[in-house]
């Protein structure tokens, strides 16, 4: 109770800090996110229907993973210097392994019966893709969207190492001040955002596994 009552006193006397960097790590988390997202869906669609471009890519994608965030990061300073912009890309790179994993293996998934059906019925490739493929895969691209949430909101706490803000600089911050208040907001805080991220995008995930008709 005491570290929680340091951390509101800390609150309470410091809004506009707490505010600030948590305008900055959403910025950072949801910029990153968007990126990540707007590279791998479209690369998972392109490389889905061909067999060893889908196994490259995974294969490209599992290597990515296992890289550390923080690693990611060092590997951007001499290329982009310090601040947003390289925090961003990190960010980015986090995100793009789940998602387009995920959005491969749904679309490979996808009952070949269903696809030969649809091209019975006249449909074109595009029709496939939208009104067949993309419907049936979705659970699965939501899988790769919720991981990939929680990882980025999690990571972005590691930009404060290279000057890109967020709420990793008050667990910084509060480390180097010794002030258990400032550190106990940002920790929980983060924890807190990762935590609405996991059930936002689980809430999407099943609604659209039922919208599919796989749940």
């Amino acid at each position: 109770m005491g570290a929680l009552a340091e951390g509101l006193s800390w609150l309470r006397a410091n809004p506009g800090i707490f505010l600030g960097a948590l305008g900055e790590h959403l910025l950072l988390s949801l910029t990153g996110l968007a990126i990540g997202i707007a590279l791998a869906l479209p690369l998972g669609l392109l490389v889905a229907r061909r067999a060893r471009l889908a196994e490259a890519a995974i294969a490209a994608a599992g290597l990515l993973r296992t890289l550390p965030s923080l690693a990611v990061l060092a590997a951007l300073l001499p290329l982009l210097g310090v601040g947003f912009t390289p925090s961003v890309v990190a960010l980015a790179l986090v995100a793009l392994p789940p998602v387009l994993v995920n959005a491969v293996i749904g679309l490979r998934g996808v009952d070949s019966q269903a696809l030969e059906a649809a091209t019975g019925l006249g449909m074109t490739a595009r029709q496939r893709l939208l009104r067949v493929e993309l419907p049936l895969a979705a659970p699965l691209i939501f899988a790769g969207l919720r991981i990939a949430a929680v990882q980025v909101v999690s990571g972005a706490a590691l930009a404060t190492f290279i000057g890109g803000g967020g709420l990793g600089d008050l667990v910084t911050q509060g480390m180097a001040l010794l002030e258990t208040g400032r550190l106990l907001v940002g920790g929980i805080a983060i924890a807190a955002l990762a935590l609405g991220m996991e059930y936002g995008f689980g809430r999407l995930e099943r609604a659209s596994a039922r919208w599919s008709g796989t749940a």
